[in-house]
């Protein structure tokens, strides 16, 4: 797949392939509705960035045999970055749930775990609202800055100790629509804005 012309020499290399992002949400896709068998499941995206993670998640544990018994897909919207490549450490919620968590298997989605603040603060937030079952999923995992430390159920893959985008993930709104995780030319970040 060609880069839009807006991203032509902006990516220094792509890190997983679509393909091994696919197998990666299909492994999840086993694992939680393994997990599930025969019961109701809340998947919850963490939105902006896992708007394509619990996308192709909920299509792929759907598609499981013998999975949940049905599946409810909800968003909540929190803030730790702002425009900005580290985390401010301060976490915003901005959207919270439409449907009520309270007795159900909810499992959060998120796109990527860093320090740990955001899915620390989502877990916090989701338990006193006395769940059934709380568990986590992240796409990609970035243990290298951990500041606290969290559970977390399902792993798809590990990303390096860069800033990354792609397939959720962004930079300044930027590079979400890609279908792949990739790293970031340096001169992207020293460039004057538009």
């Amino acid at each position: 797949m060609q880069i839009t012309e807006s991203y032509e020499g902006t990516i220094e290399r792509t890190l997983y392939s679509r393909e091994q992002i696919a197998a990666a949400i299909e492994r999840l896709a086993r694992e939680i509705a393994a997990d599930h068998r025969g019961q109701p499941l809340m998947l919850l995206g963490v939105l902006k960035g896992a708007l394509f993670v619990v996308t192709d998640l909920a299509r792929a544990v759907a598609a499981v045999p013998d999975g949940p018994s049905e599946i409810i897909v909800d968003y909540m919207c929190v803030s730790s970055y702002g425009n900005a490549t580290r985390s401010s450490g301060e976490v915003r919620l901005l959207k919270d749930t439409s449907e009520p968590v309270t007795g159900r298997n909810v499992v959060i989605v998120e796109d990527i775990v860093d320090n740990g603040l955001t899915l620390q603060y989502l877990q916090a937030l989701l338990g006193e609202r006395q769940p059934a079952r709380l568990r986590s999923c992240v796409l990609f995992d970035k243990p290298y800055h951990r500041r606290v430390d969290v559970p977390v159920e399902y792993v798809g893959l590990q990303a390096p100790d860069e800033f990354v985008v792609g397939y959720g993930l962004d930079y300044q709104e930027l590079f979400r629509n890609l279908p792949y995780l990739a790293q970031l030319k340096d001169a992207v970040f020293t460039r004057p804005e538009a």
